[in-house]
């Protein structure tokens, strides 16, 4: 069973005035905190916190039968990570004092201002739901286990740098905040993202966007949605995605391509959790999670004023660096035979067995397109497949043949910065070289000299040619 999401346990209103616990209550519901409890009694207070729990309690001081400042100190004794805001008509600073001394997270006299109001309960719900993940976080990592795997069926993985983000992303799953999934394309950062929602507990729709190429008004229709005659064509109203999200995850796509006005709308459904469709002045809540994922790194780009600071560490509260397929090169296996089952269903064909020598030879290739492009490959060997129990080789070198002769059209990237190659000692020749770059291609392909051929950018007879230049002594 899912645990409960934090951001479904009610903010619980005490005050015996039934009109201030019914606006109070409307302000909260306006600005999107949509599971609010009201308590007129004050005695009914601690027997409904011992039945359920709540994430906030905002509390009145002077009350008929307990009050207030008699239930402060109960509540800290017994629920000291409760985050408790105290609402009063008292003004002076003696009872302020008494009452933070006392564990109140805030101290807000009546009349209230709303945006006063709101911006307290949303400080004390991020502080809360901070607390409660630093928790969770320990949990996972002192017992390195995963309570939902269920949730990362769809990764195949036998990486422990994978199942640290599994575990990560179980600890961060219930809180209200963004998150920041990162990596090269095709590396499986949507994967990610669709685990984070069944992890979330969110009962909502899991809503993609991909706003690469979307300019700003684009992407305020899109996400937003617009009025009737909002402009020319917008003959009915229309919801954004943003609305499509409701209760449940926005995951916006290739976030780094945001234009700049974008990114202060964004900035602002963020921090207000409001939004405005194009032609409307009144602003509508929005409960929906943002996930954003990028393949750029936002921090230069954030050093280069290309990318708001202020978005770039509101997005990066919580932050998921998906490895590439190079750093966890002990999956391919498990991916290999992923892939051959799924393309031999795909096309009603028995799924043939891959080689050691396959297996060595992608173990040993780079994959700039990361578990994309294997799975690519795979499907591409299966519809040339014509039978056989073991999978045919020609089409993999073929790909990485080709892949490697787009790389050497680009001119190697010197190490640190552009800085010249140090070689100590005497200049190599270039017969030493070959015979270096030989023996190491036949080192990773374990002898086998088809692999090493494919490495080193050869056909097989070549490489034998050269093998035979080195095994016949020269002429007296």
């Amino acid at each position: 069973m899912k645990e409960k999401s934090f951001a479904s346990l009610p903010v619980v209103l005490v005050d015996d005035d039934q009109s201030v616990l019914h606006a109070t209550a409307a302000v909260l519901n306006s600005a999107g905190v949509a599971n609010v409890e009201l308590v007129n009694d004050s005695r009914e207070l601690l027997p409904a916190l011992e039945r359920h729990a709540a994430s906030l309690i905002l509390l009145d001081l002077f009350m008929p039968h307990v009050t207030g400042n008699e239930l402060l100190p109960e509540i800290a004794r017994l629920y000291p990570e409760l985050p408790v805001i105290v609402m009063t008509a008292a003004q002076d600073i003696e009872t302020a004092v008494l009452s933070m001394k006392e564990g109140a997270f805030d101290y807000l006299v009546k009349p209230v201002e709303e945006s006063r109001l709101l911006a307290s309960v949303r400080h004390a719900l991020e502080v809360q739901s901070l607390r409660r993940q630093m928790g969770v976080l320990k949990h996972y990592l002192l017992s390195d286990c995963l309570q939902h795997g269920e949730a990362f069926a769809g990764i195949v993985t036998n990486s422990r740098k994978m199942r640290a983000l599994f575990q990560y992303l179980e600890a961060v799953a219930v809180s209200a905040e963004p998150v920041l999934i990162s990596g090269e394309t095709g590396a499986g950062k949507e994967m990610f993202a669709h685990a984070l929602h069944k992890l979330s507990g969110l009962t909502g729709q899991f809503v993609q966007v991909n706003v690469a190429g979307l300019d700003d008004t684009l992407f305020s229709d899109t996400l937003f949605g617009h009025r009737k005659g909002a402009y020319t064509g917008a003959d009915q109203n229309r919801a954004g995605l943003i609305s499509q999200a409701a209760g449940g995850t926005l995951f916006l796509d290739e976030i780094g391509d945001l234009s700049m006005a974008s990114q202060v709308k964004l900035l602002r459904l963020l921090q207000e959790h409001t939004y405005f469709p194009l032609g409307s002045d009144v602003a509508r809540p929005s409960d929906a999670r943002v996930v954003c994922a990028t393949n750029c790194q936002l921090a230069q780009m954030m050093r280069q004023n290309r990318f708001r600071s202020d978005l770039f560490f509101r997005l990066s509260v919580h932050q998921v660096e998906v490895p590439p397929l190079r750093e966890h090169k002990e999956d391919i296996p498990l991916l290999l035979q992923r892939f051959l089952d799924e393309a031999a269903a795909a096309i009603n064909k028995s799924a043939p067995e891959p080689s050691n020598e396959l297996i060595t030879l992608l173990s040993n290739y780079h994959f700039p397109g990361n578990v994309r492009e294997l799975r690519a490959m795979v499907f591409n060997a299966m519809a040339l497949h014509r039978g056989g129990s073991v999978l045919a080789m020609e089409s993999f070198r073929q790909a990485i043949q080709k892949q490697q002769r787009t790389n050497s059209d680009q001119p190697l990237a010197a190490p640190s910065d552009g800085l010249p190659v140090v070689i100590p000692g005497r200049f190599p020749t270039l017969d030493e070289v070959e015979e270096a770059m030989i023996s190491e291609a036949l080192r990773r392909a374990r002898g086998n000299q088809g692999v090493a051929a494919t490495l080193l950018g050869l056909s097989r007879p070549a490489l034998n040619r050269r093998l035979a230049r080195r095994a016949t002594p020269p002429a007296a």
